[in-house]
């Protein structure tokens, strides 16, 4: 039996927010421009925050980030929810268990270096 290699949590992200841009474009074709704009500033800005972490000064610095990427997470599954409840379809419930999944690792990861940090 094959085991699966995790994806690192970048390229994660990045797929994640190709997602999103494409989940937006059929909201827009829809006409749902404001909530379509909310969902790609959240759900673009995960990875966006995650890959300035990268570069971050400290870890203070790398934990901020990560915290921000933490909040556009929790944020991007509350815009998801919101679609569900008006459009529900498998693809909101697939985004959604991606942004959980994905908000659980970067919290996990933020946790730990916390951990670290204060030893």
């Amino acid at each position: 039996m094959k085991q699966l290699t995790p994806r690192p949590i970048h390229d994660r992200c990045f797929e994640f927010a190709v997602s999103i841009l494409k989940y937006s474009m059929v909201l827009k074709n829809e006409k749902q421009f404001e909530i379509a704009g909310q969902l790609i500033r959240s759900g673009t800005s995960i990875c966006a925050n995650l890959r300035e972490s990268k570069n971050a000064i400290s870890k203070s610095d790398f934990i901020f980030k990560l915290s921000i990427a933490q909040k556009e997470a929790d944020e991007t599954i509350f815009w998801l929810e919101l679609i569900q409840q008006i459009r529900s379809s498998d693809t909101e419930e697939t985004l959604i268990n991606e942004a959980s999944q994905i908000l659980k690792i970067i919290k996990t990861i933020s946790l730990n270096t916390k951990r670290n940090y204060e030893l």
